[in-house]
């Protein structure tokens, strides 16, 4: 067997795997999507949900998803910008940098039940702040830091070293070169990254059972005030996320309606995270070329 058959038969497997993942994924999405845009109603997305009697929505897991988030990325991002720059540009590389870089790896592979565990003992049982948003949004914040650090860190090393020496050259300090050359070159790969990361977050449940709740209050949207118990803005009330509802009413079985509130929730799901991976394709692609156009 020549060289170029052999080359056929490798492209030929290659070829077959990709289309075999892609038929697995577009399966797999297909089938939730069938089932759950049918259930999807404008009263569906914003009442309620019930928990003995039919006809309840999602409107509160909703909400409590995108704040929890929002929360998130307001705690992690500014971190995870900081560590990422200090590690790719002040960091020097020896034993400590190194152990530091494992560590972070270590921590991002760890399964997310455990950095929930962690939130609930620290949290929740040290910090006194019982099943909270905010006791989810620190949570979270844990899970993420080393995805986003990562992200920063392998965006700032993926500029070439003649941008550091321009900027020097130029006359500009270290930390201006960073701040005006480096991380505005940088930009495109660190949103595209943050905006996965948000939609890693988005769809968590394991990490949010035991620190934001499995329940949510009665919120009343007309009272912004965030010292209230029932204001959407409170971040000490328990709130509970559309993927942690989604495997509340699968595993109770109380509700009537179970499934189909479970396929609506589902597709909602899908859709939101589909949307944050479109944004970050979009918001990258605009970015790069307006740093390549200016």
């Amino acid at each position: 067997m020549n060289v170029k058959t052999k080359d056929k038969i490798a492209t030929g497997v290659f070829y077959v795997i990709a289309v075999l993942i892609v038929v697995i994924l577009a399966g797999l999405l297909g089938y939730i999507l069938v089932k759950g845009v049918p259930q999807l109603s404008w009263k569906f997305l914003t009442t309620p949900p019930q928990s003995f009697q039919a006809g309840g929505g999602i409107g509160p897991e909703i909400w409590n998803s995108f704040y929890m988030l929002i929360i998130t990325m307001l705690i992690s991002v500014p971190i995870s910008l900081g560590a990422g720059i200090y590690m790719a540009e002040y960091a020097r590389k020896n034993w400590i940098t190194d152990l530091i870089r494992t560590t972070i790896e270590v921590l991002s592979s760890l399964p997310s039940i455990v950095v929930g565990l962690f939130g609930f003992l620290v949290f929740v049982i040290q910090m006194g702040w019982s099943f909270s948003v905010i006791s989810g949004a620190l949570t979270l914040t844990i899970f993420n830091l080393p995805l986003l650090i990562r992200v920063v860190e392998e965006a700032l090393n993926a500029i070439p070293n003649t941008q550091r020496e321009a900027g020097l050259a130029l006359g500009l300090s270290r930390w201006e070169t960073i701040t005006r050359v480096l991380v505005p070159a940088a930009l495109p790969a660190i949103i595209t990254g943050v905006i996965l990361a948000a939609g890693r977050v988005f769809g968590e449940a394991a990490a949010l059972i035991f620190t934001a709740g499995q329940s949510t209050p009665i919120l009343d949207f007309t009272d912004w005030n965030p010292m209230n118990p029932a204001s959407p803005l409170n971040i000490f009330r328990p709130a509970e996320t559309l993927a942690v509802h989604i495997w509340k009413i699968n595993g109770e079985g109380i509700m009537p309606d179970a499934q189909a509130v479970s396929d609506g929730a589902s597709a909602v799901l899908i859709l939101s995270v589909l949307l944050f991976n479109i944004l970050a394709r979009l918001l990258g692609k605009v970015v790069y070329k307006r740093m390549t156009s200016s």
